[in-house]
């Protein structure tokens, strides 16, 4: 099992890096980064620097990779953000140095597309941390959902232990960004629902491992930095949520089985499944679709795990996807899953 460490972490005052690894949406939206960035300073006391394709829409892989080399081997920048994900972050990946990232370890931080870096830094030997984009969840309308605000922070600044807890209010509808009204006020939560737990009778313990499940399909696809030799995640905890794409529970069914297929859904010990996101500015579901869609995700869920890993513990609706609020996960750090007592702790 490769060696991962936890990089050094950022103090209040230090300059961090914000990457657009996928899209340089802030060009199109600027609304949302803006108020990230204004977050980033003043809330969290770090200075936020741009690259050049942080505003740049239709940079070119290899422009993308320059700048996360830029940020990496800059011994000023002490912490990476990304300013939101995208679709072909995969092209980026074999651009990027191993060795220059290596020989300078940094946080950092994505989720949905930014999935592929996450994935090449645990191959790289460095953990990193899902969650927290800066145009989604630092630019949220009004106010940062303080659940995940809490969790950002400290996975940015402490290194301990951390429990996290089910959604007290939570929400996966949100307004046009090209909306100014959209900012107006901050975006209306229903009360959390509490956690599933399903084979919960044990305590496991391993490194989280996983991210956006679409993406992670791609990557098994493409074979790039899923390791061949699978007991590399033997014990491991496994990260899966879903995008604003809304997967029907048909394609979530196909792409863990070919996950199990492979051989890999069932090296690892326990799965954290995020909270399905049900509703997009392209497909406004009703309530009672949404439901549908999350109840049939669900099932394709289950049913792939009575065929490859019927055994395993599973806790569904973990706050960590495309919902709102979001946990900050280490991706390659320590996450404890205690069955009996209902319990996640991840160290950051």
């Amino acid at each position: 099992m490769p060696t991962i460490a936890y990089p050094p972490k950022p103090s209040p005052g230090d300059r961090i890096a914000v990457v657009s690894p996928s899209a340089g949406l802030p060009g199109l939206f600027p609304r949302p980064f803006e108020l990230g960035l204004e977050r980033l300073r003043e809330d969290y006391g770090l200075e936020p620097v741009e690259y050049p394709t942080t505003r740049k829409m239709g940079a070119t892989p290899q422009e993308r990779a320059d700048d996360i080399h830029a940020a990496f081997a800059d011994p000023d920048i002490r912490a990476v953000i990304a300013s939101i994900g995208g679709d072909d972050q995969i092209t980026v990946l074999p651009l990027l140095d191993r060795e220059l990232i290596r020989a300078h370890p940094k946080p950092f931080f994505g989720m949905s597309d930014n999935t592929n870096l996450l994935m090449f830094l645990y191959n790289t030997g460095i953990v990193g941390y899902h969650g927290a984009t800066v145009m989604c969840e630092l630019g949220r309308p009004g106010a940062m959902h303080p659940q995940t605000a809490e969790s950002l922070r400290a996975a940015l600044f402490t290194s301990g232990a951390y429990e996290l807890r089910p959604a007290e209010r939570w929400t996966d509808v949100n307004g046009d960004w090209a909306d100014p009204a959209t900012f107006d006020a901050e975006p209306a939560t229903r009360p959390g629902t509490g956690w599933t737990w399903l084979n919960a009778g044990q305590v496991v313990e391993g490194r989280g491992w996983g991210g956006n499940l679409e993406i992670l399909g791609w990557l098994l696809m493409a074979d790039r930095e899923i390791a061949h030799d699978l007991s590399e995640y033997d014990g491991g905890v496994l990260l899966l949520e879903t995008s604003e794409d809304l997967p029907s529970g048909t394609e979530v069914f196909r792409t863990l089985r070919n996950f199990g297929e492979r051989g890999l859904l069932q090296r690892f010990s326990a799965l954290l499944m995020g909270r399905a996101r049900a509703w997009s500015l392209q497909r406004p579901n009703s309530p009672q679709e949404a439901a549908r869609h999350v109840a049939e995700q669900r099932e394709a869920v289950c049913r792939a795990l009575r065929a490859y890993a019927p055994d395993m513990p599973v806790v569904f609706d973990v706050d960590f996807g495309h919902t709102d609020p979001q946990f900050v996960l280490p991706h390659g750090g320590t996450i404890r899953v205690d069955g009996p007592a209902r319990r996640i702790t991840v160290t950051y």
